[in-house]
């Protein structure tokens, strides 16, 4: 009888990277914001909120193993052996565990029928939240589409998806996008350029839904760039 636990998809929090490398946590963000558009990654696609001390919604990145060793490449040597001994400490502590007697055997697959039972009932839930990886700020869906941001922001006020309050202000989710499902609204964390405190902020994403119909739309009527 062989029997093996499957384990998730290991991550490491940009809080953890700051306490190895010794750094302030908003600077690792900026690092990693800054590298994930270097590369064009979607950053919400690794964006996490969890609650600080005081019960308060804050921002934290999780990376992969690739994309960690990417963001720290231009550390120190030293810094960065940090990160990659903590790597194999992850991928060892992951390694699925492999019974050598019949009674661990079957402990094992108990404990894992007893998981998949418990899991079972959240299962609608999971599928909800993993269609949310597959948002899109305004900038990295004009680039999908190909037709840039700036022309992709009038398009989405043109058809009633986003609004301005001035002409220079932040595009905002409209009451059409938001009930047909195109466009909605998720919290994001920022650093105050003038006082360093770490504040919220609404920013608005399209859905799949929405870049399906957008993408529909520019194919139909031949938008150009």
């Amino acid at each position: 009888m062989s029997v093996s636990i499957a384990t998730t998809s290991l991550t490491m929090s940009s809080r953890e990277i700051a306490e190895l490398m010794g750094k302030a946590h908003r600077n690792v963000v900026r690092d990693i914001e800054k590298m994930l558009n270097v590369i064009g990654k979607d950053v919400l696609n690794f964006e996490h909120i969890y609650h600080d001390s005081y019960g308060r919604d804050q921002k934290e990145y999780r990376l992969p193993k690739n994309l960690t060793i990417n963001l720290v490449a231009g550390y120190r040597p030293d810094l960065r052996l940090k990160i990659i001994d903590r790597w194999l400490e992850l991928e060892q502590q992951a390694q699925p565990r492999v019974p050598t007697t019949l009674s661990e055997a079957l402990r094992l697959a108990a404990e894992k029928a007893e998981r998949v039972e418990l899991l079972e009932p959240k299962a609608a839930a999971l599928d909800a939240i993993s269609q949310s990886q597959d948002d899109l700020g305004v900038r990295d869906a004009g680039r999908e589409l190909g037709i840039g941001q700036t022309r992709l922001a009038r398009l989405l006020i043109e058809r009633r998806w986003a609004c301005r309050e001035g002409s220079r202000s932040k595009l905002k989710a409209a009451h059409y996008g938001l009930s047909n499902g195109y466009v909605r609204f998720v919290t994001r964390c920022y650093t105050d350029p003038h006082t360093g405190e770490d504040r919220l902020s609404d920013v608005m994403v399209l859905t799949r839904k929405g870049l399906t119909r957008m993408a529909e739309t520019v194919a139909k009527e031949g938008i150009p760039a």
